[in-house]
C-alpha cells in the first residue's frame, strides 16, 4: 500500500463516478442507506448511550456503503449484509472497528464539549438529544458559533476516519496506521477534496433550488417537500458511493481482501 497524490479535478471525477456507479443499483445502494440510517435512528432511542452507540457505528457503516459501492461498480448486485461487513471479516477486525468506533464517538464528543464553551453547551445538547431546533437557537449569536466550531472541528476528525475502515479491511492495517494514512491521504489531496465537497454542495444547493422553483410555480408547497425528502435521500446515498473512489484512488495497490 502506498499513498496516491492526485490532481484537484480528480475530485469532480470522484462525484461522477459516485453518481454514474449509484444509477447501476439504485435501489439497493439506496436501501442501505435508508437501513443504515433506520439503525442510527433506533440507536438514538435507547435511554442510555444511545447517540455515542450510533456515533460508534459511523465507521463500520460508512465502509459497508463504500463495499456496497465497490459491488456495483464490479456489476454485482450488494446485498443488505454489506452493510455489517466490518463484522463479518475476523474477530480481530471487529475488535478493531469497534475500537475503531469508540474512538470516533469519544472525539466527536470531545468537540461538541468544546463547543459548549460558546453556548453553554445548548448546540450539544440538542445535537446529544436529538431534539429539535427552533428559531430562536438559529439566530442564536452564541448557538451559531458553536454549531460553526462544531463543524470546521469536525474536518480534520473526518479525515482521521474517512479511509480507516477501508485500510482496516481491505488492506489489514492496524488500527493507529489506518488512521494515520487516512489523516495523510486527506491532507495530502487537500485539492481534490476540496473540490470533491465544493462539487456535492453545489449539487445540494441546485437541487434544493429546483424543487423550491417547482413548488413556486405550482404554488403548491407541498410538491416541494414530497420531492425533497426522496431528492436528498439519493443525493445522500450517491455522495457515500462516490466515497469509495476517493478511496481507491488515494492508495496505489490492489486491496488484500475482496
Amino acid at each position: 500500500m502506498k499513498l496516491n497524490v492526485v490532481k484537484a479535478s480528480t475530485g469532480s471525477a470522484w462525484v461522477r463516478q459516485g453518481i454514474r456507479t449509484f444509477w447501476r443499483q439504485p435501489l439497493a445502494l439506496s436501501g442501505l442507506f435508508l437501513l443504515f440510517m433506520a439503525l442510527a435512528s433506533l440507536t438514538s432511542m435507547l435511554s442510555y448511550g444511545g447517540t455515542f452507540l450510533g456515533l460508534m457505528f459511523i465507521p463500520a457503516a460508512s465502509l459497508g456503503l463504500m463495499a456496497a459501492a465497490r459491488e456495483a461498480d464490479l456489476g454485482r448486485f450488494p446485498m443488505p449484509s454489506m452493510l455489517i461487513i466490518a463484522f463479518k471479516q475476523s474477530a480481530a477486525q471487529s475488535k478493531i472497528m469497534v475500537l475503531m468506533g469508540f474512538l470516533y464517538g469519544l472525539l466527536f464528543c470531545f468537540v461538541l464539549v468544546m463547543s459548549s464553551f460558546f453556548d453553554n453547551g445548548e448546540f450539544a445538547r440538542i445535537y446529544m438529544a436529538g431534539g429539535g431546533m427552533g428559531e430562536d437557537h438559529l439566530l442564536n449569536e452564541h448557538f451559531q458559533t458553536a454549531a460553526v466550531f462544531t463543524l470546521l472541528m469536525y474536518l480534520p476528525l473526518s479525515s482521521l476516519f474517512w479511509h480507516a475502515p477501508a485500510l482496516v479491511h481491505w488492506h489489514a492495517q492496524p488500527l493507529a496506521k489506518s488512521i494515520f494514512f487516512s489523516f495523510m491521504a486527506c491532507w495530502a489531496n487537500w485539492r481534490a477534496f476540496a473540490v470533491f465537497a465544493l462539487t456535492w454542495s453545489a449539487i445540494f444547493l441546485t437541487t434544493s433550488v429546483l424543487l423550491s422553483l417547482i413548488s413556486m410555480l405550482l404554488e403548491d408547497g407541498q410538491i416541494s417537500m414530497m420531492l425533497m425528502l426522496p431528492a436528498m435521500l439519493m443525493l445522500a446515498t450517491m455522495f457515500f458511493t462516490s466515497s469509495y473512489y476517493s478511496f481507491r484512488d488515494c492508495f496505489i495497490s490492489e486491496p488484500v481482501l475482496a
